[in-house]
């Protein structure tokens, strides 16, 4: 594992408040989406909110960060609420997921383009991805300001262009920017 990468997200998620995160708002809005049985990975998953939604829909979850301190929130709040996740401290950036492995994937605030591939083949055939993360052409400060980390518009649709697109919302710096959905894309596609 990358060690400063590890440092300093365990930083970032000590300093974190008690209060649990909920699920990205693509997954949060969209369960009813998913499938009634089947494997799901939490992709670098933080303190695991996305996983503990997917585990309430009674998917069988695994959640990956490269934060032992996030992975350590997780299994805490997934053995209060009587959840059963997999959780595995993995750098993605080095151990990508495997083909054909996953009915669903869920990913937010995350986004390293190079592992797009590995994504797209990890899930199963009429699988799910649940995507969603920041813009570059955001109303706020909220999220990284490093362009690298920062989707250009439609950019994320394009990554799934030749799958069946369930919803898409990327509502940028267009109309009213004090309401709306902004500072995000999110996706929901389904493999062929």
């Amino acid at each position: 594992m990358n060690d400063k990468t590890k440092e300093k997200w365990d930083n970032n998620y000590n300093s974190c408040s008690n209060e649990y995160p909920s699920a990205a708002e693509v997954l949060r809005q969209n369960q009813h989406l998913l499938p009634a049985q089947g494997s799901a990975l939490d992709l670098a998953c933080g303190r695991g909110a996305n996983a503990i939604c997917l585990a309430e829909n009674n998917l069988n979850v695994t959640a990956w960060d490269i934060s032992s301190s996030a992975l350590e929130h997780l299994a805490t709040k997934a053995q209060e609420m009587n959840l059963d996740i997999k959780i595995e401290p993995r750098d993605v950036s080095n151990n990508p997921p495997k083909a054909n492995t996953f009915d669903v994937i869920v990913i937010s605030h995350f986004l390293e383009r190079n592992l797009i591939s590995d994504i797209r083949n990890s899930i199963k055939s009429h699988g799910l991805i649940y995507y969603q993360t920041f813009i570059k052409e955001k109303v706020s400060n909220k999220g990284p300001s490093n362009p690298d980390y920062l989707l250009a518009n439609n950019e994320l649709l394009n990554f799934f262009n030749d799958w069946n697109i369930i919803f898409y919302r990327e509502e940028g710096i267009l109309g009213n920017i004090e309401s709306g959905f902004r500072n995000q894309a999110m996706i929901i596609a389904q493999k062929p």
